[in-house]
């Protein structure tokens, strides 16, 4: 496949995040994802860069209300608001209408696309196609393992085996025997290799449970019956914050002494480590992960860099935040950046 980017044999100059002021009126997007993209901020003059205006689309696979895209939202909308961007955002937690989104984009002409390839399957043909057209391709969120196969330029995220790892390891120490890792979407590569990475590395035993995650009270009171049902499981980990906080609630109700671990935060995910209902999370940093986005193909169509070279994916994660570290991560939680 014809990548459309510069040769690897180039040195590559690192993109910096760049700390943005509050102040700026950010441009973007609004809404709750779906499957008509949405605009908004095409007449922002707070961009700070004197480049010509450019359109980046950022298309997603987040399910409706899941507040972990919001923040993923808020780092992109700053980034285009330094960037003289004008960002088309669009969602769809089904690959198929993930990828027709994706080909409404190359419909559009846009100057850049960032992808999240959570089912990268379903998204090969389309990237494909976005490449052929001459539009840079970037990464992020999902799809760390298939990045350079489909031929995009950069890639920006966690990886999602080596924080499951990080996971297990941790629960190891705190004396877990028997862990329940919650699965939310079936056939999720990210959230199949968490688990995978918590089992790699747990001395205990592991066993998945697959819940429905646009169905909150489903997602409870199946955590309720197998908790009830099997009392030996003393650590529930969870791939997502309010999943995290029903877990809390469902081992309360079923009368379990298991604890609960999990992956991503946010402001009510803060809160429940503080109060010690949830022991800790993973953070994979969401904000700079759709600011990255951004700001590498605004780089990359301006200043022929592109990061990672190519080669490397640029890591946003996996840091711990516990209760040692919670009031300095609660602090900008609160503005919706953590």
């Amino acid at each position: 496949m014809n990548r459309v980017c510069l040769s690897r044999s180039r040195r590559a100059v690192p993109i910096v995040a760049v700390a943005v002021s509050a102040a700026l009126t950010l441009a973007g997007c609004s809404g709750s994802g779906g499957k008509k993209a949405e605009e908004a901020g095409s007449d922002v003059s707070a961009g700070k860069a004197s480049t010509p205006r450019m359109t980046i689309a950022m298309v997603t696979h987040a399910p409706a209300g899941d507040t972990f895209w919001d923040t993923i939202r808020k780092g992109a909308q700053a980034a285009a608001a330094k960037d003289n961007v004008k960002l088309v955002y669009s969602s769809d937690e089904t690959a198929g209408d993930q990828a027709n989104l994706v080909r409404n984009a190359i419909d559009q002409k846009v100057d850049g696309i960032a992808v999240t390839l959570a089912k990268p399957d379903a998204l090969k043909a389309v990237v494909a196609k976005a490449e052929k057209a001459g539009i840079p391709v970037v990464g992020f969120n999902a799809g760390l393992s298939v990045w350079k196969k489909q031929g995009l330029l950069s890639f920006f995220g966690q990886d999602e085996s080596v924080s499951g790892q990080a996971l297990g390891s941790k629960i190891n120490t705190i004396g877990a025997q028997h862990a329940l890792c919650v699965i939310q979407a079936q056939g999720d590569i990210n959230l199949q290799e968490r688990c995978a990475g918590v089992k790699k590395t747990f001395h205990g035993k592991t066993d998945i449970l697959y819940v429905n995650g646009t169905d909150m009270p489903s997602v409870k009171s199946t955590i309720n019956a197998k908790l009830g049902q099997d009392k030996s499981i003393d650590e529930v980990v969870t791939l997502g914050a309010p999943f995290a906080l029903t877990a809390a609630q469902a081992a309360s109700d079923a009368g379990s002494k298991a604890k609960v671990a999990t992956f991503d935060l946010n402001k009510d995910l803060i809160s429940a480590v503080e109060k010690g209902s949830v022991q800790f999370a993973v953070d994979q940093q969401p904000y700079l992960q759709g600011y990255l986005a951004v700001d590498s193909l605004w780089s990359y169509k301006n200043n022929g860099n592109y990061s990672g070279g190519g080669e490397q994916p640029v890591l946003t994660g996996p840091a711990f935040v516990d209760k040692g570290n919670v009031d300095t991560v609660a602090k900008f939680a609160a503005k919706g950046n953590r």
